[in-house]
């Protein structure tokens, strides 16, 4: 059963520096946010699950394939360049065509940012795994940054699944988790969230609705909430 979210495509400009209220420097990135149209609401009925179906970006309608030309034309707006579905309990308050900004949130909301991480290409396991590589004294072979023993010889005679190697690392799908919203710039379209997010400056991100709500433990172990 889906929940009542809210949610937005962005493009992550970068990171700086603000003060808060307190006279501390806070580190938040940079999100513009929107504007995103909404170009399809899905219904238990006709889909079988409750979502709204957002758009973000300029594209020319030169690159844009049949199908979603279509897409976009039922939908009575120009074509976009990404598409998104926010699950929400509430998508039947949503009109195709309806047009939703960074004033969808407001400062001190916690949100989850997913992203495309960096990639890093093909590594070495001290980069993709954090192994302290050999030592450097006398004796040890001229491969310092090499993983070691990756299994026994004779039993089992072979490498198990699932043993951290050297490979491809980043550009994958990411997820941080219940970030806080520092404040919002409604008017030039910005979403100032502290701390970092996964992707490139310039990479299309989705804000969403916190999923979790992080808490610490009382002096008794009962868990409150997170304040800050």
């Amino acid at each position: 059963m889906a929940k009542q979210q809210k949610g937005i495509l962005g493009e992550k400009l970068g990171m700086t520096q603000v003060w808060d209220e307190s006279n501390k420097l806070v580190p938040v990135t940079v999100v513009k946010a929107g504007p995103c149209v909404v170009t399809q609401v899905r219904t238990p009925d006709k889909d079988g699950y409750d979502a709204v179906q957002i758009a973000f970006g300029t594209i020319d309608p030169r690159k844009v394939n049949k199908p979603l030309a279509g897409h976009f034309a039922k939908a009575g707006v120009p074509p976009r360049r990404h598409l998104a579905e926010i699950r929400t309990s509430d998508a039947s308050t949503y009109t195709v065509g309806q047009e939703i900004t960074a004033e969808l949130f407001e400062a001190g909301a916690l949100v989850d940012v997913i992203g495309i991480s960096k990639g890093h290409g093909f590594s070495g396991v001290m980069k993709r795994h954090g192994f302290s590589g050999l030592g450097a004294g006398h004796g040890v072979q001229r491969k310092h940054r090499s993983p070691g023993s990756i299994g026994a010889c004779a039993t089992p005679s072979r490498v198990f699944k699932g043993v951290r190697m050297a490979g491809q690392y980043g550009a994958v799908r990411t997820t941080t988790l219940s970030l806080k919203v520092h404040s919002i710039d409604v008017e030039r379209g910005l979403i100032l969230i502290k701390g970092a997010i996964p992707g490139v400056n310039g990479g299309t991100v989705v804000v969403r609705t916190a999923a979790k709500t992080p808490g610490v433990r009382g002096s008794k172990g009962q868990l409150v909430e997170r304040s800050g």
